[in-house]
């Protein structure tokens, strides 16, 4: 496994990232823990979870399974690298709350939540904290006393960001500065062969502010997947069928492509993302331990100037930043 530092933190991480939006809804809870054991036996530090993401109604569930793996002991807490996030509704646990229960980001809502993420995941820190979402409402003088507090604590080490538009990343980055606070080492986004559009605008905010990125949905859910272009194959592609027919043609010469280099098309996908400056982490979320050992493969993989060439010919982005990418 290779490490890189965490933003301009001194934090270093693992280029992949465990994701765990599936555990407690796809992927049960024994089949989670062998994922996950796996991932550390392969030399994966960093786990990523949130309050929201398990089955149901935003119950905490896979923050519960994390915690139920760490009681088992054998040093699980210790070698890793734990991120959770905070925004979402979380109807289970502040019902009680009335409308400070809606999503959304507050001094108040980040103190309770923090707490109610802390006991499911039976520890008595984050090493990372992420803003699921952009809360325009919520002022930065707000946002940062929160922070402050809970990294004061000792409960958080570091903070992110997630679905940060470019500007919203500069402008956190210059009230944190004001205060003399670290501010935001990472932002979640949303980036992949078929959505390049953050190369726009928040890639090149993110490298200019020290901020890494650790790209969600590397394969567009599902569709830079070996098995897209297969109508027989059920599941996840079987859902994005009509987004797959848009894509087709594209989809058809990364399949013939991938075929020339002798690797799969996720693997090569994976692979591509590494390749960039400004990402960190790739964050790969298994339903499956075979599905995780299939991931790790992307790191076998080296992409040359005309494998690079090609990819950009096959999946173009949007011409580089701005305002390059639109004006003289």
């Amino acid at each position: 496994m290779e490490y890189t530092r965490l933003g301009r933190s001194g934090l270093r991480v693992s280029r992949l990232c465990l994701g765990t939006m599936n555990f407690g809804a796809q992927t049960q809870e024994k089949e989670a823990q062998a994922i996950m054991d796996c991932a550390l036996d392969a030399g994966i530090t960093l786990f990523d979870t949130a309050d929201a993401y398990g089955p149901g109604s935003n119950t905490g569930e896979s923050e519960r399974i994390l915690g139920r793996w760490f009681a088992l002991g054998g040093g699980r807490r210790t070698k890793t690298i734990l991120a959770s996030k905070v925004y979402d509704t979380m109807d289970s646990d502040f019902a009680e709350e009335g409308p400070n229960a809606e999503a959304g980001l507050s001094l108040y809502k980040v103190r309770r939540h923090l707490e109610k993420s802390l006991q499911r995941l039976q520890t008595d820190h984050l090493e990372l904290y992420y803003m699921h979402h952009i809360d325009r409402s919520a002022t930065w003088p707000e946002l940062w006393e929160a922070f402050e507090g809970v990294v004061r604590a000792g409960k958080v080490d570091y903070v992110g960001s997630s679905n940060f538009a470019g500007w919203d990343l500069a402008t956190a980055q210059a009230a944190a500065e004001k205060r003399h606070f670290l501010g935001l080492v990472c932002e979640q986004h949303r980036y992949n062969l078929d959505c390049r559009l953050p190369e726009l605008e928040v890639l090149p905010a993110a490298k200019a502010n020290g901020i890494g990125i650790l790209p969600w949905s590397p394969l567009q859910g599902g569709l830079l997947g070996r098995n897209a272009l297969d109508k027989a194959h059920g599941g996840r592609a079987a859902r994005i069928a009509e987004n797959i027919e848009k894509a087709r043609p594209k989809l058809e010469q990364f399949d013939a492509f991938a075929k020339e280099l002798g690797y799969p098309q996720d693997q090569i996908a994976l692979a591509w993302l590494l390749h960039s400056d400004a990402v960190t982490s790739v964050i790969v979320g298994p339903r499956t331990r075979a599905q995780l050992e299939d991931s790790l493969k992307c790191l076998e993989i080296h992409l040359g100037e005309q494998e690079m060439k090609r990819l950009d010919e096959i999946f173009p982005g949007p011409g580089g930043m701005a305002p390059w990418a639109y004006a003289w």
